[in-house]
Parts: C-alpha cells; sequence; structure tokens
C-alpha cells in the first residue's frame, strides 16, 4: 500500500474515535530506528599558548611578518580576525594564513614552530651574539599602525599600492645613502634575529641604548665602522673628512644637498654627482610608480594630489626638486584626502649633515586639523613679531607666510622616516628653497603613539620619575602631545630659521651640519615650551590645559634624554642633545627640582621630579631668548657653550641623565610596524 494511503486511514481511523465509532484502528507500525548521530568535529584548537607580547616577539625574532593587533573579545586567544600581515618584509599573506574566517594548515604549522624551543647556539660567542641581538629587538615594543582598504574606490586602491610599490624602492635609495646594499646578502636564512635587526634599523648595527656600544650586539660578526655611501670610502677613514671637503674649493657643491660625492679627475679632488645620475634605475623605478599612481586618478577632486605624483616623479628623473615642492605645497587638508611626502629631505642620518635622506611618509588626512589652523592662523604673524623681539638684531621680523599644520594619520613611513624606535611626530618641509622660505608646509602625525600599549607604558614612564604632585598633571591624551607638536613645527617657520643669513652664511656654513640641526631643533621646541603659556594670555588655551602640556613636553624629554647624546659612531642625537639643554637649564633655574627623599608617584622608586610651573613662563622665556639670540647672531661660540655646558661635561646633571635613563627605559620604545590591507 502507497504511503499516502496509509496516511489517509490513519486520519480516518483517528476521525471516526473522535466520533464514538467501534472500528478498529489499523495496527501501529513501530517507527524507523534514527540514524546514529554523526560524530562531533574535533574541536578547534585554542590559540592560547602565547600571550599577544610573546606571539609579536617571537615572530619578530623569527623574521615572520605576521602580528596579533590585539585581544579584541578579551579571550586570551589569538582569533581569525586578530592576526595582520606587516608591509615591508617577509612573504607571508594573509589569504594563506586565513580563509573562510578560519585558520589554516599553514598557521597551525606556523604557531607551532613559534612554540618549539630554540635551536641551541654552536658557541659560546654566538650564544653571546643573539642575547645582545635579542636584548636589541627587545628595546623596541612592536606597534601597529593599520589601514584598511579592502572596501575603497578602485582609484585609491590603485594608488595605495603604487605608492607603497614606490615606498619599497625608496628603502633601497636610502640604502645607497646609508652604504648597507648588499650586506642583508651576507645574512644566513636561518639567522632570523639577524635578519630582523637589519630590517628595523636599517643597517647591520645595533642602535638601541642599552646595546649600540655593545661590541657583541651585531648582525654580522665583526661588522666594520659604518661607511655611508654618500662619500669616498676612503675618505671616511679620516674623522674629520667633512672639515676636508668644506675646504674645497667647490665646497659649495660638494656640500650641496641632493649629490653624491665622488673622487675627481685628479687626485685629492671631488666632485658631486647628482641622485638621479648616481642612481638612476633606482629613481627611474620610483618615478614609474608615482606617474602610475597619477595615471589611476580620474577624480577632479584630488587634481592636485595628481599634480604633485607627476611632478614628484619628474623630480626623481631630473633632480628638480623645487619644482616638485610647488604643488607639494600647494596640497592641503581641504584640497585632498591624502597627504604624500616622498623625496629626499632631512639629513641627521649621515654624519656631515649635508645629503638629504630618501623617506617616505604616506598618510590620509586628517580633518581636525582645519580647527587648529583656524585658531592659530590669526596670530602667527603676531607670533614672528614675538619671536623677532626676543631674538632681537640683526634679525627682524619678517611677513610670516606658512601654513599652520595639517593633521594626519600615517598609513606607512619609509627610508629616512622609518626609524628603529619611535616615528617623527611633526615636520615642516621642504628645509631648503623658496618653498622653505615661504614657509613650505607643516604637518602632524595624529595616529601614533594613541593605542593602549603606547599610553599605558607612558603612564609608567611618568610615574617613575615625577613626585605625586607633579604626577597628577599628567595626562595620556594626545591632544597634550599634538598641541606641543604644533606649536614646535610652526616655529620651525618663524624667527632665524635655516635660511637665514648672517653676513651671507646661513646657520650650516656657520655651525657646521650636526649642530646647526641641533640649534635649529631646540629653537623649535623652546618656541614649543614657550608659545603653549603664550596662548593662555590670547584665550586659546587654557591654564590647566597649558600645565599639562608642560608635564608632557617635561617627559617627552626625559625620553629623548634615555636615548643618549651621542650614536655609537659618534654622531650628535640632536633631539636628545637639545633636551639636555632645556632640562638642564630648566634644573639650574629651580623648575626642575630633584627631591631625593620621597616615593616617585608609582610608590617605588626613591627619589623624583618636582616641577614648579609658577615659575616656567619667565624662565623659559629666558631660554627661548638665549637661544634665538644665538640663531639672529650666529654665534657659535654661544651655541657651542650650551652643548659644553649641558651636553659634554661631566658633571651632576650627567648623572641626573643616568637616572632618568635607567627608570626611563625599563619601559621599550614603540617600534611601528604597518599593515596595509588591499
Amino acid at each position: 500500500m502507497h504511503a499516502r494511503v496509509l496516511l489517509s486511514l490513519a486520519v480516518l481511523a483517528f476521525d471516526a474515535s473522535r466520533c464514538g465509532s467501534t472500528t478498529p484502528a489499523p495496527e501501529a507500525q513501530a517507527p524507523a530506528p534514527a540514524p546514529a548521530p554523526a560524530p562531533a568535529p574535533p574541536p578547534k584548537p585554542a590559540y592560547d599558548k602565547l600571550s599577544r607580547l610573546d606571539f609579536n616577539r617571537r615572530a619578530a625574532q623569527a623574521y615572520l611578518n605576521v602580528f596579533w593587533r590585539s585581544d579584541a573579545n578579551q579571550n586570551d586567544a589569538l582569533d581569525p580576525d586578530e592576526l595582520v600581515t606587516l608591509w615591508g618584509f617577509g612573504a607571508l599573506k594573509l589569504e594563506d594564513l586565513v580563509t573562510n574566517a578560519a585558520f589554516t594548515p599553514a598557521f597551525e604549522k606556523l604557531y607551532a614552530g613559534l612554540q618549539a624551543p630554540e635551536k641551541q647556539a654552536a658557541t659560546p660567542e654566538e650564544k653571546t651574539r643573539r642575547d645582545a641581538l635579542k636584548e636589541e629587538l627587545a628595546q623596541g615594543r612592536a606597534t601597529l599602525l593599520e589601514s584598511d582598504f579592502s572596501k575603497a574606490s578602485a582609484e585609491d586602491k590603485a594608488i595605495v599600492e603604487h605608492v607603497t610599490k614606490a615606498a619599497v624602492l625608496v628603502e633601497q635609495l636610502h640604502a645607497r645613502q646609508l652604504g648597507t646594499v648588499g650586506l642583508d646578502e651576507k645574512i644566513p636564512k636561518d639567522d632570523t634575529l639577524s635578519r630582523m635587526v637589519f630590517f628595523r634599523n636599517q643597517e647591520p648595527h645595533c642602535v638601541a641604548p642599552k646595546t649600540e656600544n655593545d661590541p657583541h650586539c651585531a648582525v654580522l660578526p665583526g661588522s666594520a665602522k659604518r661607511v655611508v655611501g654618500l662619500y669616498p670610502a676612503e675618505l671616511q677613514a679620516d674623522p674629520k673628512f667633512c672639515d676636508l671637503l668644506a675646504k674645497q674649493p667647490n665646497a659649495k657643491d660638494l656640500m650641496g644637498h641632493f649629490s653624491v660625492v665622488v673622487a675627481g679627475d685628479k687626485p685629492n679632488t671631488f666632485k658631486a654627482v647628482p641622485y638621479s645620475e648616481a642612481w638612476k634605475p633606482e629613481m627611474e623605478a620610483v618615478a614609474r610608480e608615482l606617474d602610475a599612481a597619477a595615471a589611476a586618478i580620474t577624480s577632479k577632486e584630488e587634481a592636485p594630489f595628481k599634480a604633485y605624483l607627476t611632478a614628484q616623479a619628474n623630480a626623481f628623473r631630473t633632480n628638480d626638486w623645487e619644482s616638485a615642492n610647488e604643488p607639494w605645497a600647494a596640497m592641503s587638508a581641504e584640497n585632498s584626502k591624502w597627504y604624500l611626502r616622498i623625496a629626499p629631505d632631512e639629513v641627521y642620518y649621515e654624519p656631515c649633515a649635508w645629503k638629504a635622506g630618501f623617506a617616505v611618509a604616506f598618510a590620509r588626512i586628517n580633518p581636525d586639523s582645519i580647527a587648529w589652523q583656524k585658531k592659530l592662523d590669526p596670530v602667527k604673524g603676531e607670533m614672528e613679531k614675538t619671536l623677532g623681539a626676543l631674538a632681537g638684531p640683526p634679525y627682524k621680523a619678517r611677513d610670516v607666510k606658512f601654513k599652520l599644520p595639517d593633521f594626519i594619520d600615517i598609513i606607512l613611513n619609509s627610508g629616512d622616516n622609518r626609524d628603529p624606535h619611535g616615528a617623527t611626530i611633526g615636520q615642516s618641509l621642504p628645509n631648503w628653497g623658496k618653498v622653505a622660505e615661504r614657509g613650505g608646509r607643516t604637518v602632524t602625525m595624529t595616529n601614533l603613539y594613541t593605542d593602549p600599549d603606547s599610553r599605558m607604558s607612558a603612564a609608567e614612564q611618568m610615574a617613575s620619575v615625577f613626585c605625586e604632585r607633579t604626577n597628577g598633571l599628567v595626562t595620556t591624551d594626545p591632544k597634550a602631545m599634538v598641541i606641543s607638536i604644533v606649536l614646535h613645527e610652526a616655529a620651525h617657520n618663524l624667527g632665524p630659521a635655516h635660511e637665514y643669513k648672517v653676513a651671507g652664511k646661513t646657520d650650516d656654513a656657520i655651525f657646521g651640519g650636526p649642530l646647526a640641526s641641533t640649534m635649529e631643533e631646540l629653537k623649535a621646541q623652546s618656541s614649543a615650551l614657550y608659545f603653549s603659556d603664550w596662548l593662555v594670555t590670547k584665550n586659546l588655551l587654557t591654564r590647566e590645559e597649558a600645565d599639562k602640556v608642560h608635564v608632557r613636553d617635561v617627559a617627552w624629554a626625559f625620553g629623548h634624554i634615555s636615548r643618549g647624546m651621542y650614536s655609537a659612531s659618534g654622531s650628535p642625537k640632536n633631539y636628545s642633545q637639545l633636551a639636555s639643554i632645556q632640562m638642564g637649564t630648566l634644573m639650574k633655574a629651580g623648575v626642575l627640582r630633584w627631591d631625593p627623599i620621597p616615593l616617585a608617584a608609582n610608590q617605588s622608586d626613591k627619589g623624583c621630579f618636582e616641577l614648579d610651573l609658577t615659575r616656567w613662563a619667565n624662565e623659559v622665556k629666558k631660554l627661548e631668548t638665549q637661544v634665538l639670540q644665538i640663531k639672529g647672531k650666529g654665534d657659535k661660540k654661544g651655541a657651542e657653550a650650551l652643548k659644553a655646558t649641558w651636553v659634554d661635561a661631566k658633571d651632576d646633571w650627567a648623572q641626573m641623565r643616568d637616572l632618568i635613563t635607567e627608570r626611563w627605559l625599563r619601559a621599550p620604545k614603540a617600534s611601528f610596524v604597518y599593515s596595509v590591507k588591499l
């Protein structure tokens, strides 16, 4: 009988029973046995054997470009949506590690490898070297800057793709300048520690404070003294080779910012070769990527950015950087959503401080900058007059036309901008030329040090050095830092700046490159200390805001003091030296006071610093006046005296710097890594 008929009979029987029928119901059939349940799938492995910090630390030591961004759901385990891959090194791709929101077997193998015990070193000497390299890496806390363009327009994706390719090429150009091209090929493939240190530092030497002078800390055992690729190698054996070049008949050309110095046609002579000729293949390759990025732009809204990309591509081919500066400076927060600076700019990285280093800063505009521009733009002329009065003759206040800082959120840095520890948080560029004389373009990087790890670390560092009362003014709100950065960068365009001349000589010629750089940064940061109080008198800052900015400025100075005054090669650390000059001066004046009796705010370190902010404005004004007059008069002896007193003297202040260093370096400094998702 068909099933349908059986069902009908059953229904009839049911209905009949309801009506009291005595017709017997068909005999019920036994139900079919239920199918056996399918075996439960094996549980997914929980990736909870390594903490987030341990995972990221071990991945770096293994030279793997993966990063656990955050424990978003706070389950103490790495989940697929918490993993990113990093830009700049390694070959791992996210799609090979995560598919359909689940980890792949390839990731399972990777994770197991990170848990495996480390292979023992072949010799005691090799173990010592490895331990030193681990300590080098440990002084930098990998800090992620993440940009997701997966839902962006085709135009935006193409821009990002070509700019990131250009950024890799710029790293190669900067390696030419550093003299490190090809050295990475000498590192064994399985020596992942050395490969990671080389990538982070962009050189085979250790640079972190605790290890930069450790002879065992070297990527390549027996690494020779640093020899940059900007001057003849044999010439650099003379520690005073910069002075020798500065005395040559063609010194102006040799000291030019956009050339390489090579041996001349006659013995003991030298000549300058433009970057575009010295490194033509790399320069052409960058130009092609910039042209491709420009070609991808079809929207009218980004016409200014397209014009800059085209002009900058031409500059890489011709060495005519000034022509590219014009359209670059014409860009702003109001006419483009992009910020890109891809050019040779700063000179701090090389021993003579003459040659502009190739760098990339690629970012998106943060619209909050417009509010600050509206605040400060009406008073920038008054700011210039104020500094002019403090500097005195022969300096005369100018009619300043510079634009106030745009706020930008960094996508990635490369080349000279990719520092092993920390990052540039403000820039005013270019440094030379007609655009610089008009004020150039100034930016503040607003997405640096804003992550929870950085803010927690900063709070711990400040609590270890400040007394309870002063620490009560501590804030980790990025706003306090941003105010100081804005003022610092604006001040580069105020008063006697790089292009200002005394008796026809710029600061490089008067002070020498390294000291000129220190004095310019000292002027800018001293102006930031001064103007934060000045803005209170203009009702643009509250008293409480200014006081919190002061405390963060002292903390900023302590951070740079902890990096040491000189690099392992003897080059001055400009920010460290200016910080030592400022804090030493304020300590002598009683604004910054050391009290050896009470516990610091962390309740564990004995002895701490108090700030007397009632004396801040007067004493900072004295320092600002001194610095401006040294710059305005071209007073080299005055600059050297500042440095001798507060940087080089072996006195109580030097011992106090050692104490600051010990406490500050307990926490690793941010070492920024970048993830760009297309």
